[in-house]
């Protein structure tokens, strides 16, 4: 029996600690543990087992083992490694990213009084003027308080010590009713070491529960109210049993329903809730493949048992998702699992339906849509091979398939596959080792692959399957563009919609048919300035301008002081002003148009159109996504707006027109990648275009149109774009012609954050340049400030990953020795947003 073990655990360090392990306990390898960490109750992961401690170390105890056996395979234990290792991420913060097992585990979080707390209490007893007088609350120096508190607030802090001042641990929920302090309040006094924050852990069971009301048969009928015959014979009629939920939603008292249960007519029943799989049911046969279809899935199916990477290049409408269902199939006959892989949770109930309607309860969904009970029961379900068919998100590459045979990423190129937090992977990139170490087929596909998947192909990392037509030899959309340069000069006027989007819409319209417009842009305007003085009204955390909405149910005509504007990036809001904050002012101006202005303006210009709006403010959670998609599939709406959510893998066949607005200002960003994401989403959203049986038209609204971005999307041709892109790619040594990263030091100091920077910029500039890595920067980050923490960073480039990985690492542990804190360093290996 193994005496210690080594434990991963989701801090930002990169070590793992060693425990004792107690008599009766048997941790083993992957499997989860509690432990104490400072003066918290962690979950980790069990990485090693050993009879010896190493040398000089103070050894804690386990507290608990959750598992009796690993809940990570030897496979998912290495590919967790290689994730960690490849993107220079803690391995413990690795782990629990594939453990989405939050909700079997209770924490608790606990306050207690700490010396110095006990010391100004009991100055402020005394009078000590130092710290306060009796009955006035506790004041210190103003040099020593990071923020001025009122004189209700020093009331609050009194009442949170004297609270705690027996000693012992008092529960967070309990001590904020007590004193009704806010977490703020409670953040600040444990700055200022006055209150100790201890966590608790413990094992809960997680399993969702639905309660049933349930007929007894042959009980004697006594007399009966009006209510309780109703709900006798709702049960009666449903085969004697309905959940208590759909009791109440029949508006039949639950006070009724319990006399009946003392009565003995009826008995309530506890039993697991069942998982709906939900999703739009399929509007076509999956299976019907054509011969370019079937040639691709014959080509998957011999591969089927062995490693073998392949890129599905399909333009859009060629049926790559009916190849996808039958290539699973196929893997499902030889009793192998499958992941299927979508970019974001607004595919996943289109998709959802089709599997469902393919596989029934075969299919397991995991996405962050879901709430942690439910993930956890899907992961389990997975785990025990209930559903050997997994789709979703990123997180899903990590599920624990047993037996994977074939892993399937849909629209490879999408930069949602990325996670921009801590562990920064590529869900695309850490598919393909995982089917390597699983000896798996891994397939990507899309119509407009990464150059980096392109470039592979290329040079026979990976086997291209081509899909060069749409299904039935449907025609790909005659695309139209639209100089707005020369509509302004026609038309005098600065509008949204052109005049030949506005005429082509409206004919679709009167047609009968349905009509998609891209308005890249959240919110009703992207900005406010003063007109007399030039300022802009900014976020007071963030280096960013604040976004103007409208309420629902205000009036749209009209903008008015009071409505609201809100950053999206930390979520803070406030009201539009009704002059300026600067020079007082009331010429303020609203500048640019995002979706919420383009419903406003299609109302107007439409009036007896059925408009609706897919962007994330309308779309909030899986619910009212499959709501908005059910009711476009049905035709309730024939005209929708919407941000780049309108543009991913939608198969409306009543769709005819595709409007693409401001698409193309990313071209004027900062980012090398910006000439390929417009032509991806260009060509994405056009795919929506002449999917059913009648011929599809797009309208591209552009301020660039010699740009060989949007020429060579409007002539749906990728071969020339790539040769265009590739030549610059080549030239300034960037992905796929070089590996790079992009380095980030932030601190809510300016100073701190831009000597840290500076600091770590000299080494690599010292040690790294003979290893062939480039050091661009450091520099102040395109978005400076982000929730009140400054950032500076720097991008790395190299002809070779193992010089680059070699620097990261000197420069990582170099920061280490200057007393750099950990979280203040973000490495993103193989960045997609250098924002």
């Amino acid at each position: 029996m193994p005496s210690y073990c080594e434990v991963a655990l989701p801090v930002p360090l990169d070590h793992t600690f060693t425990y004792g392990v107690r008599p009766g306990q048997s941790p083993q390898r992957g499997a989860r543990v509690i432990v104490p960490f400072r003066n918290e109750k962690l979950i980790g992961v069990v990485t090693a087992l050993a009879a010896t401690a190493p040398p000089d170390v103070e050894v804690r105890y386990l507290e608990a083992v959750l598992d009796e056996e690993p809940l990570l395979s030897e496979h998912l234990l290495e590919l967790g490694a290689w994730t960690a290792q490849y993107y220079l991420a803690p391995l413990g913060e690795v782990l629990r990213a594939m453990l989405p097992l939050a909700a079997e585990v209770r924490r608790t979080v606990y306050y207690r009084i700490a010396d110095l707390g006990r010391d100004v209490l009991a100055s402020a007893i005394d009078g000590d003027p130092e710290h306060g007088s009796r009955g006035k609350g506790i004041a210190k120096p103003r040099a020593r308080r990071p923020q001025k508190l009122s004189a209700e607030g020093h009331d609050v802090e009194r009442r949170v010590l004297e609270r705690l001042a027996s000693g012992e641990p008092v529960k967070v929920s309990t001590l904020r009713t007590a004193t009704a302090a806010s977490l703020p309040l409670l953040a600040a006094m444990l700055r200022k070491k006055w209150i100790a924050r201890e966590t608790a852990a413990a094992e809960r069971d997680a399993r969702r529960m639905e309660r049933f009301a349930v007929l007894i048969p042959d009980a004697r009928l006594p007399t009966l109210t009006e209510k309780q015959q109703a709900i006798l014979a709702e049960l009666a009629a449903c085969d004697g049993e309905l959940p208590l939920a759909e009791l109440r939603r029949r508006d039949l008292p639950s006070s009724t329903l319990q006399t009946l249960v003392r009565r003995g007519l009826v008995r309530i029943e506890e039993r697991p809730e069942l998982f709906r799989l939900g999703g739009l049911p399929p509007t076509a046969a999956p299976f019907s493949l054509n011969p370019a279809q079937t040639d691709a899935l014959a080509t998957l199916t011999v591969a089927l048992g062995g490693f073998h990477p392949f890129l599905l290049h399909g333009i859009t409408g060629s049926g790559k998702t009916a190849v996808y269902l039958a290539a699973m199939q196929k893997a499902l006959d030889r009793g192998l699992s499958s992941i299927l892989l979508v970019p974001e949770i607004g595919l996943t109930p289109q998709t959802a339906g089709l599997l469902d309607a393919a596989f029934g309860q075969k299919v397991a969904l995991l996405h962050s849509a879901l709430t942690p009970e439910e993930r956890s029961e899907q992961w389990r379900r997975i785990r025990r091979g209930d559903a050997p068919i997994v789709v979703g998100t990123r997180s899903a590459i990590f599920a624990p398939a047993p037996n994977l045979g074939l892993i399937l990423v849909d629209e490879e190129h999408d930069q949602s596959y990325k996670q921009e937090e801590t562990p920064r992977y590529n869900a695309r990139d850490v598919a393909v080792m995982r089917a390597k170490l699983a000896g798996a087929v891994v397939v990507m596909g899309s119509a407009t692959p990464s150059l980096e998947s392109w470039h592979n192909a290329e040079r026979g990392k990976y086997t291209r399957i081509e899909l060069r037509d749409r299904v039935m030899n449907r025609p790909l959309p005659e695309v139209e563009l639209i100089d707005m340069r020369r509509e302004f000069q026609e038309s005098g006027r600065d509008e949204i919609f052109s005049r030949s989007l506005v005429a082509q819409t409206k004919a679709a319209l009167e047609r009968g048919e349905q009509a998609l417009i891209l308005l890249n842009r959240r919110g009703y305007s992207f900005a406010v300035m003063c007109r007399a003085c030039g300022e802009k009204l900014d976020c007071q955390n963030c280096a960013i301008a604040l976004t103007h909405h409208k309420a629902a149910s205000e009036d749209l005509a009209e903008v008015r002081a009071g409505q609201r504007l809100e950053c999206h990036y930390c979520g803070y809001r406030r009201t539009v002003p009704a002059r300026c904050p600067k020079c007082d002012s009331e010429h303020l101006f609203y500048i640019g148009a995002g979706s919420q202005q383009g419903e406003e303006r299609l109302h107007e210009i439409f009036p007896g159109a059925r408009i609706g709006r897919m962007d994330r403010d309308t779309v909030r959670g899986r619910g009212d996504l499959e709501r908005l998609l059910a009711r476009l599939h049905s035709g309730e709406i024939n005209l929708l707006v919407g941000t780049q959510m309108i543009a991913k893998g939608h198969d409306i066949h009543s769709v005819t027109l595709v409007g693409v607005v401001g698409c193309d200002h990313s071209l004027s960003m900062p980012d090398f990648r910006a000439a390929e994401r417009v032509f991806q989403l260009m060509t994405q959203v056009s795919g929506r275009a002449g999917r059913g049986d009648l011929p599809g038209r797009v309208v591209v609204q552009t301020y660039y149109p010699d740009h060989y971005a949007i020429l060579a999307a409007s002539a749906h041709d990728y071969e020339a774009f790539v040769q265009r892109e590739e030549k610059y790619r080549r030239w300034m040594h960037y992905p796929p012609f070089g590996v790079l990263a992009n380095v980030l030091v932030q601190s809510q100091k300016m100073e701190e954050a831009a000597g840290w920077a500076a600091l770590l910029g000299k080494y690599l500039v010292q040690n790294q340049n003979p290893g062939g890595v480039r050091v661009l920067g450091p520099c102040t980050a395109p978005i400076a400030r982000i929730k009140n923490v400054y950032r500076f960073h720097m991008i790395l480039k190299s002809a070779s990953r193992k010089a680059l990985n070699a620097a990261l690492r000197g420069m990582i542990a170099h920061a280490d020795q200057a007393g750099i804190p950990r979280r203040n360093l973000i490495v993103d290996v193989d960045a997609l947003r250098l924002m």
